[in-house]
Parts: structure tokens; sequence; C-alpha cells
């Protein structure tokens, strides 16, 4: 009698192929259908900085109990692909990917998604996103005045009592997704998919710039700024996580400036006319 034994990932093209199928069925499939949006919206006769790029809307504001039902769902739902990476990571654990890496953790704990040290992950959170964030703003809004964005609105829910708690909500959705994915993920099998593990910081540079490419792409839907703007904090978030070995601190920053985003708007909108 055998036992069946997860095979592990290997140099043959198996991590190079989970990689594309996750992808394609995440933020690949966003970035491709961001880059036929941002066609679209050069080809009206509208000027690209006069045009909206909305977010966070309601779906049945007439009823706020089904429009809750709805926006619970879009939250839950992008949260799958994340799941799967995990399960795929917990089935096929292949090699170590870089030092310190344990092939018997929990999938979640190789990536540094857990809390095991909230107060440092807490700390950077913050700091990355201050450092971010801010000069972020500024950026979007010397991009509009260039004529290279669309106006941002990200928080557009009918007011009800649920509605801050679903931004806030909407915010960690989107950290969770974007840096255990973009990050963890992606960097965790390129290690693997690679005849040995990088060395140094040029071994790792495809997929430092690639998945910032990506991280961009996205957002090309919002206009060239924020594609530019999120390709550089691709950058910058992969080269902290190639530091730390941690997404938890990154999924906190970005959580941080996706909060200051939503909520900042829906208090403030209407109130300044520089947004």
């Amino acid at each position: 009698m055998s036992t069946a034994v997860a095979a592990p990932v290997g140099r043959s093209g198996r991590p190079l192929v989970e990689m594309v199928i996750v992808l394609a069925l995440s933020l690949g499939q966003s970035g491709v259908y961001s880059v036929l949006r941002i066609v679209e919206r050069l080809t009206r006769d509208q000027p690209l900085n006069q045009q909206t790029a909305s977010m966070n809307s309601s779906a049945t504001p007439d009823r706020p109990w089904l429009d809750l039902t709805y926006q619970l769902a879009n939250l839950a739902f992008p949260l799958v692909p994340v799941v799967l990476a995990l399960y795929l990571l917990t089935q096929l654990p292949g090699r170590r990917a870089w030092p310190g890496d344990r092939i018997g953790l929990p999938a979640n704990r190789r990536l540094g998604f857990d809390l095991t040290r909230p107060g440092s992950d807490l700390v950077r959170g913050f700091a990355i996103a201050a450092a971010i964030g801010i000069p972020g703003l500024g950026f979007y809004l010397l991009a509009r005045q260039l004529g290279i964005n669309a106006t941002v609105e990200p928080a557009n829910l009918a007011e009800n009592w649920w509605t801050v708690p679903v931004y806030v909500l909407s915010a960690a959705m989107n950290g969770v997704l974007e840096e255990v994915l973009m990050l963890g993920y992606l960097f965790l099998r390129f290690s693997q998919w690679r005849p040995t593990p990088p060395a140094g910081l040029v071994a790792w540079l495809p997929i430092l710039i690639g998945s910032a490419l990506i991280r961009g792409s996205y957002h090309l839907y919002q206009g060239f700024g924020q594609f530019i703007g999120n390709v550089f904090m691709g950058l910058v978030f992969g080269l902290l996580f190639l530091r730390w070995k941690r997404t938890m601190p990154l999924v906190i920053a970005h959580t941080l400036i996706n909060i200051a985003a939503f909520v900042g708007y829906a208090l403030v909108a209407g109130r300044v006319s520089w947004l």
C-alpha cells in the first residue's frame, strides 16, 4: 500500500505555468481589462483629465440591504485567488526559496502573512503608508493637471450605517490580494522556477520589474499617472519584501493608503475643489 506524496515544484515549467494561471484568474486578468479600458478612454472625444474613474460604487442604492450583500460578495470573491495560491503552496511546497524559508511552515507564514510580529509590522506599515501615500496624492494631482490621468472617485457608496466599514474592508481586501499575490506568491514561485534560488538583487530583477509592471497595468484604467505611480510603488514594495521576506507590513501599508483614499474622499468630496 503506497501513500501519495505531493510532488515538489521543480525547474520544469510547472511554477511558471502555475503563476500564469493564478494571474489569469486574478490581477493579470484585471490588467488586460484595464488596458482595454484606457484604450476606450483615449478614443473618446473627451480629454482624459475630464473623464472620471469611479470605484466602490453602490449596486442598488435604493435597497441598502441588497446593496450591502453585493458589496460583501465583491469583497469575498476577489480573495479566492489568494486562497488558491496558498493552497497550491501547501500542496506543492517546492524547495526553499530564500535563506530562512522553511518548507514545513504553513504557506501564509512562508510569505510572512501572519501575526507573529505585530509591533514591527504595524510600525513599518504606518511608515511606508506615509512615505508612499502623501507623495502619491501629490503625484496624482500633478498627473491630472498634465492631462494624463482621469479624475479618480474612490468612494461612491450610498450613505448607510455600513458604508465606512465596507470602505475599510475594501481597503484591506485590496491590500491582501495585491501584496500576497504580487509579492509573496510570485516571488517565491519565481525563486523555485530558477535552477537555483536568486543570489543578489540582479537575479531578482525580472520578477521585481515584472510584478511592478503588472501592478501598474491593472491601475491603468485610471490613467497614466496611476500606472506610473503604482509601478513605482511596486518597485519599492518589492525591494522591501526582498529585504524582510514579509508581506504583512506591506499589506498593512497598502490597507492604510486605501483607507485614507476611500474614507478620506468620502469625508471631503464636495467640500474641496482640488479633488
